[in-house]
């Protein structure tokens, strides 16, 4: 009866290999199903970084910060613990030999050391696996191995994303600083003009005071965008494993993407991400731990044998000694720790149930991750056209009322604001080309890019 109850609790599920398919969850079927198909290697995804990021100053980078990147160097560390724990693992099915020489003698009334005794024996120990408690440790530890593998894809893929966002955003803080020191300049010219008409009458000290407020506004723009590209340099230099510094990074880069052809996230897109192929291993992990708890439940098969070479026969000591060999099987079946057995079960399933939880987010946040890119990159497609089309009306509104101000017919408050919105207008362009590079390097890195 007690053997009915023990299966009961147990079932039949120690021996079987973790299939996602077969999780108590439609997501999970889902990608199993994405995951058997053939991946498209056409795909934006499955592209090489190389082809992607043509730049050859960008490429330069991305290929030292993926030699030197620590994040990188410790999650390649990451995977030779993992190799290690996975290859003891699987020694473990091997017999453990030692060697446990021992010797004495004895004395009687404090007389000499007499009657020496001496065992040489070489000791072998083999645990038998009948009930799958090494079988689910090795696979425990595979999981685990190949867990570590997809981790270190996933920081790959994040390096080659930070280090080239990082070189738009460099790129582009570039373009601002020009742009604020011409347009400087030319406020600069303003004031100097504000001045002169003041003199002649054509204007008052309002208009010289708002003339050179105008100017030091920008200067301090300046001061703002040059910590802001510091900061940037900083970046870099941290993603390269350097000290920081300057980097040659031309300003007014202009990122121009390859044929992207995504329709939708589809799901076969997400099984490709490392960091969804990660979480599915940490959910097997779980399931191989929820075996072994029930494989305690079972017991314990162990054979030793011992042979060497002895002078110790019982209560006999006998010179010269002579050979032994012995073998000997035990069993052992857990009786009084059975409620704390139970209570590891429960325990592995509720941790199984997590890691189901923690899978089914993580390919959810993966498909919010791909959609938000997606629409980000088509949206500011559009938005550029409209932004450029912007700034060359302001160039002619900004011509205009200069003109019109020379003729007497407007006012310098007009004046101020069309170089005001024309300086607005060429930022938010300069902007604009960053946030289209930068969509498709999130769309990139989304669906798992840089493999």
């Amino acid at each position: 009866m007690a053997l009915v109850s023990m299966f009961s609790l147990t079932g039949c599920h120690i021996y079987q290999k973790f299939d996602v398919s077969k999780q108590d969850s439609q997501i999970a079927r889902e990608f199993a199903d994405a995951a058997a198909q053939q991946p498209d290697a056409d795909s934006f995804g499955n592209m090489p970084w190389e082809e992607v990021f043509s730049d050859p100053i960008l490429a330069d980078l991305i290929r030292q910060a993926l030699v030197s990147n620590v994040d990188l160097d410790n999650a390649r560390l990451n995977i030779e613990v993992a190799h290690a724990n996975m290859r003891g693992a699987r020694l473990s099915y091997l017999p453990s030999l030692a060697i446990a020489a021992q010797g004495g003698a004895s004395s009687v009334s404090n007389g000499k050391l007499t009657n020496w005794n001496y065992t040489i024996p070489l000791t072998a120990s083999w645990e038998v696996d009948i009930f799958g408690k090494i079988l689910n440790t090795k696979r425990s530890a595979e999981a685990s191995y190949a867990q570590s593998q997809d981790y270190c894809q996933a920081v790959r893929s994040q390096i080659i994303g930070a280090v080239a966002n990082t070189y738009y955003a460099i790129a582009a803080l570039k373009s601002q600083i020009a742009l604020v020191e011409n347009t400087s300049e030319i406020w600069k010219e303003n004031v100097e003009t504000m001045r002169n008409y003041k003199l002649i009458g054509r204007t008052n000290e309002a208009a010289v005071v708002q003339s050179e407020a105008n100017y030091y506004n920008i200067l301090s723009q300046l001061s703002d965008l040059r910590t802001s590209l510091t900061q940037a340099y900083n970046t870099m230099a941290l993603l390269l494993r350097e000290q920081p510094r300057e980097y040659a990074i031309p300003q007014l880069v202009s990122y121009v993407a390859p044929a992207i052809a995504v329709e939708g996230v589809p799901m076969s897109a997400l099984a490709s991400r490392p960091d969804v192929r990660a979480s599915e291993r940490a959910l097997a992990v779980a399931y191989y731990a929820t075996n072994s708890a029930r494989a305690a439940f079972y017991p314990g098969l162990t054979i030793t044998a011992n042979y060497g070479f002895t002078n110790s026969f019982g209560s006999m000591i006998k010179n010269p000694g002579d050979w032994i060999a012995s073998l000997v099987g035990s069993l052992v079946a857990p009786i009084f720790s059975r409620g704390q057995n139970i209570a590891r079960l429960q325990a592995t399933k509720a941790q199984q149930k997590q890691a189901l939880n923690n899978f089914e987010k993580t390919v959810l946040s993966a498909s919010s991750e791909v959609s938000n890119a997606l629409t980000s990159f088509r949206n500011n497609v559009e938005k550029s056209d409209l932004i450029k089309a912007q700034v060359e009306d302001l160039i002619k509104a900004q011509d205009y009322t200069k003109d019109l101000f020379a003729m007497g017919s407007a006012t310098y408050l007009e004046v101020l604001t069309a170089q005001t919105s024309l300086l607005s207008a060429q930022t938010a362009q300069i902007n604009c080309q960053l946030q289209q590079a930068q969509a498709v390097i999130n769309l990139y890195q989304s669906l798992g890019g840089g493999r």
